[in-house]
């Protein structure tokens, strides 16, 4: 078995996280097989690494190695890239084509993000690992195939079966030996570690000084979740090694990199919070219908204000009332004037107690927009050009309704 601290400088690997050594382990344990295995992980920790170390291992190193990203292959042509297709198999497929699998034969195919397969093509998949068949997009002609799958994904592959969007018995077969890599949140002592590597290269890749952290800027560093794992982090030295002048950076300073998120909390497992929103739009809802619940309150509340006209039996009577609308606050500091209306007026003054409000007259759409062409032609010494303008029309529409209302 190669030695592991030799690995790790062979790949590019930094760390001394258990978790991290327990899975190069068993990459190098497996190598010599032709044992599929899957790769899993959180998005950014690395997982393509694992396939790379596998297959310099094996037997297979001197054959062909071949990165499929699934994810990134639209689904109607992914079967052709993976298997191939014949002339005419479909329109734009000019001339015969090999796919991945009759490419690499005799090496190794390593399939990134395998949860995003569609259904047809996990079919297809679970043939070759089967007994190495595979037929071409548009043949119905049989052809063999020796190669070695590694796959990887981010998907929770239990809850994928669930949802039937992954195959079982698919996910058995490439799931013959599972190495999975831990979050780089859980690898708080590498943090700072993979820091340090990073802020090096990009020194040197860019030919300046390297980046420093000072003690308080470290304990920033190693308490934040980075929910992009490593991927996150090495963007990070990057940014702070090309836009600080300052070589030595404070937690004031790195904390201006760091995404401000609620990520930052321990996440709910296994529940949903009560009102847990999923839309703004749904939020807007409920403030509306909690504005609704208020003003009938609030009607019912004046409505026996102006029956009874007695504030402490009102108070008294609509207590919870009260302390629902006012939000629990001392009902005694609240200053509730009430109307007194007269109980003896004469018939002429029944309600000489309101208000009387002069309405004016209202006009119609067409009158008001008649009456803002005209004082708009009228400003403009009648330029048709600058009155449309200013009314936010072309001077075409402006023209029609001069005809229209013969202005």
């Amino acid at each position: 078995m190669e030695n592991l601290q030799a690995l790790k400088q062979r790949f590019g690997i930094i760390g001394n996280d258990i978790q991290l050594n327990r899975a190069l382990e068993k990459a190098v344990r497996v190598a010599p097989t032709d044992i599929s295995v899957l790769v899993t992980g959180e998005s950014g920790v690395g997982k393509e690494s694992i396939p790379k170390i596998i297959h310099s291992l094996s037997h297979r190193k001197h054959a062909k190695y071949i990165a499929v990203n699934c994810g990134a292959i639209p689904e109607g042509t992914i079967d052709s890239e993976l298997f191939g297709h014949e002339k005419g198999a479909f329109t734009g497929a000019t001339q015969d084509r090999k796919g991945y699998f009759e490419v690499a034969d005799g090496g190794t195919i390593f399939l990134d993000e395998v949860g995003e397969l569609p259904l047809t093509t996990q079919v297809r998949l679970l043939r070759v690992l089967e007994n190495g068949e595979f037929i071409k997009v548009g043949s119905s002609k049989v052809l063999k195939t020796n190669v070695r799958i590694v796959a990887a994904t981010n998907v929770n592959m239990q809850s994928a079966i669930q949802k039937e969007k992954f195959r079982e018995d698919l996910y058995y077969r490439l799931s013959t030996v599972e190495i999975n890599l831990p979050a780089l949140r859980e690898r708080n002592e590498d943090i700072h570690l993979l820091f340090r590597k990073f802020a090096s290269d990009f020194a040197q890749k860019y030919r300046m000084p390297s980046i420093r952290l000072d003690e308080s800027a470290v304990n920033v560093l190693l308490n934040y979740r980075f929910p992009g794992n490593i991927r996150q982090l090495k963007n990070l030295a990057e940014q702070i090694s090309v836009i600080e002048e300052e070589r030595t950076i404070s937690a004031i300073k790195l904390q201006q990199y760091l995404p401000n998120n609620s990520g930052n909390l321990p996440a709910i497992v296994g529940g949903k919070k009560e009102n847990d929103f999923s839309t703004e739009r749904d939020i807007m809802y409920k403030i509306l219908f909690d504005m609704r619940n208020d003003i009938n309150d609030l009607k019912k509340l004046t409505l026996d204000l102006m029956k009874n006209g007695n504030v402490d039996e009102v108070q008294e009577e609509n207590h919870r009332l009260l302390e629902k609308i006012y939000d629990n606050k001392d009902l005694e500091d609240l200053d509730i004037e009430v109307l007194n209306i007269p109980q003896e007026s004469s018939a002429e003054k029944d309600y000489d107690f309101i208000e009387t409000i002069e309405e004016d007259e209202s006009l119609s759409l067409q009158d008001k927009e008649i009456e803002m062409i005209k004082k708009s032609l009228e400003k403009n010494n009648n330029k048709r050009k600058l009155a449309a303008k200013e009314l936010g029309i072309s001077e075409r529409t402006l023209y029609r309704k001069i005809k229209q209302y013969d202005l």
